[in-house]
């Protein structure tokens, strides 16, 4: 029987978060490009949360806009609410997160794909890998490398085959998913969408370890049965700050929905805690292991019995429905037990469910088989990014989804890779933390993983990493040159600060009498006098008659600076020692078993996960600073015998 052959560059399987910017870094960088989806109306779908960004989240937005990627884009045309978090503390854990129409998020997604140049959506279930051996005789510098094998290709379940030089893996929680409501069982995606059931034993043949993970999601209520009146109503930010550096800021200045904030309280962890044996999680009907950092409500009762309530936030899920996402009482309880749960909840007394919560199981990827561009080590052209690679979050998966997608088409264009470090992105971060630990559980980035995060913060991710936008090609010449021309400004401006002296004259204590300030005894600097807390560069106008106009991001940069300047100073001295150890590489076809005095266990690890280099090596799991010493050592040998 003849079958459809056709032939592309690449092949994205899955167009959830992951997929979609898979696949547009692909098509725009001329790279004819087709993306695989178990469903073409669900592209970009949010199963769970309705929102964007978030304590870290935010910052991968933004650093995902930077680069060239869709997803600021998305949320600044799609969302209902907007917030910056923890404006409290300082600017390095600053954060946005916005509500997101998740119906308009996911038809926007979708038409940006289907008007993308060189992509093509193709609704269809991906079932077989195809690839080819990789022998010492037919591809002699592909096994020097380390591949076992290359890829070819990608067969469908109608039997039509696509032939392609990379194919990116972005299957999200629908291999072999489960999803479960108590004792009830259904053999689905999320959502009830169709689960991808035939992949799973193909990863297989070509190599691929695989083990389950679980994830879950919260019911969701009409909103007509809430009682608003007992609850604190959250509001959004006046004025909006938008995710993408692109995004003009009176375009998302509008009216903004609101949320609410409510509690549990003792007769709903009651009601968990007799019924905590039909739970699927507790009884171990769940195989997978579930995220730490987002638990469900079942077990933040059982594993924090000395909190009196945890707080329920009601969000809406779009301007078009009156569904509520019940944030904070994700669940796995069967359906009678979460009514009465949800019940209990002030405000929530006569709710109606929409759709019950659930736990979501599925097939994911073993750790230590990526490396550091995100591709599958044994498979030349096999790429994979988002919740397959153990990870959890969208944003998580957008920037995984990018940077496998850059990389995929540097390796066909015969490019350098494009790679971010720990000391340069929170996509650093997250890439690293995946390919060098075992990660026992959903992976999920936190603020607090990132050790330079005062330099990484959200509002400076354009001036970090628009250079590697531009280097891989998706970020226009125009772009880049703002950008050089931001950073030039700012160094000039502080430098002009810093040096413009300021007498102790009349009109001078008179304006630092109005803001509070304490009077001059002595001439000060400008930069001097923004450091105080009451005092900022706008104030500081009225007696700075020289200054130039600029924009507001430029003038934030200017601010933080100035007021955060010694502690950044540290911070830069912290990673140029960082990228000494980043710059001794390790042989990549080193044998740790010639290398004495390296304990067993760092053997096996170093072994398991091939580090590039020294700095990745030393924060492998089980590799402690003895052996990097050892390692070093032996290094340092082998380069010496190289130069006689």
């Amino acid at each position: 029987m003849s079958q459809i052959r056709e032939k592309v560059d690449v092949c994205v399987i899955g167009a959830g978060h992951a997929g979609c910017e898979a696949a547009l870094s692909c098509s725009r960088l001329g790279l004819e490009t087709v993306i695989f989806t178990v469903s073409a109306d669900n592209i970009a779908f949010m199963p769970c949360n309705p929102h964007i960004g978030g304590s870290s989240k935010g910052h991968l937005v933004r650093e995902i806009d930077a680069l060239g990627g869709e997803m600021g884009k998305n949320i600044d045309k799609t969302f209902i609410q907007s917030k910056m978090l923890n404006t409290s503390k300082g600017p390095a854990v600053h954060s946005l997160r916005a509500q997101a129409d998740k119906a308009a998020y996911s038809a926007s997604m979708k038409k940006v794909l289907e008007s993308q140049e060189h992509l093509t959506v193709k609704q269809a279930e991906v079932c077989e890998l195809i690839s080819e051996p990789v022998s010492e005789i037919s591809d002699p510098e592909l096994f020097r490398e380390g591949y076992e094998r290359k890829i070819t290709g990608v067969r469908i379940f109608t039997g039509a085959v696509y032939e392609a030089k990379a194919v990116i893996l972005c299957t999200g929680t629908y291999l072999k998913s489960r999803c479960l409501c108590g004792e009830a069982i259904t053999y689905t995606g999320p959502n009830g969408m169709q689960p991808a059931n035939l992949l799973s034993a193909s990863l297989i043949e070509n190599g691929i370890d695989l083990r389950r993970f679980k994830t879950g999601t919260p019911a969701r209520m009409d909103g007509n049965s809430i009682d608003y009146d007992k609850m604190e109503e959250q509001f959004g930010d006046t004025p909006v700050i938008p995710f993408s550096f692109e995004t003009d800021p009176a375009s998302v200045q509008r009216d903004q929905a609101s949320c609410w904030l409510t509690y549990t309280n003792e007769k709903t962890h009651e009601i968990i805690r007799n019924n905590i044996n039909r739970s699927p999680i507790y009884a171990g009907v769940i195989e997978g292991v579930g995220p730490r950092y987002c638990p469900s409500i079942e077990d933040k009762v059982i594993k924090f019995p000395d909190r009196e309530r945890h707080q329920v936030f009601i969000e809406p899920e779009g301007d078009f429905t009156n569904e509520m996402y019940i944030d904070g009482m994700s669940s796995s309880m069967p359906e009678d037990v979460q009514l009465e749960m949800y019940r209990s909840v002030p405000g929530l007394e006569h709710c109606r469910i929409v759709k019950n919560a659930y736990a979501i199981e599925y097939d994911c990827l073993c750790p230590g088989q990526l490396s550091p561009v995100l591709e599958i080590k044994k498979i030349r052209g096999l790429f994979s990014a988002g919740q397959f690679n153990g990870s959890s979050g969208y944003e998580e998966a957008a920037a995984q989804g990018l940077y496998a997608g850059i990389n995929a088409s540097m390796q066909i264009l015969d490019k350098p890779y494009v790679t971010i470090d720990r000391s340069e992105g929170y996509i650093g971060v997250l890439v690293d933390d995946l390919v060098t630990k075992d990660n026992l559980e959903p992976y999920r980035m936190m603020t607090s993983r990132a050790e330079y995060r005062l330099l990484l913060r959200q509002d400076n991710a354009d001036l970090r990493l628009r250079a590697k936008g531009y280097q891989a090609g998706l970020v226009s010449r125009g772009k880049y040159e703002y950008v050089q021309y931001k950073k030039s400004a700012i160094e000039s401006e502080v430098r002009r600060l810093k040096e413009t002296s300021i007498g102790a004259s009349a009109q001078v204590q008179d304006f630092l009498n109005r803001h509070g300030s304490s009077p001059l005894k002595t001439a000060s600097s400008l930069a001097e006098l923004i450091c105080r807390p009451e005092l900022d560069y706008d104030s500081l106008a009225e007696i700075d008659p020289g200054r130039k106009t600029f924009s507001r991001d430029i003038i934030e940069q200017i601010e933080i600076n100035i007021k955060y300047e010694g502690y950044i100073l540290r911070q830069e001295k912290q990673v140029e020692q960082f990228e000494k150890m980043e710059n001794k590489y390790i042989p990549a076809d080193l044998d740790y078993q010639d290398v004495g005095s390296l304990r067993i266990e760092a053997r096996q690890k170093l072994e398991k996960f091939r580090p590039v280099n020294i700095g990745q090596a030393s924060r492998i799991g089980g590799v402690n600073p003895a052996d990097i010493s050892v390692l070093i050592v032996y290094l340092d040998s082998i380069n010496r015998k190289n130069r006689k």
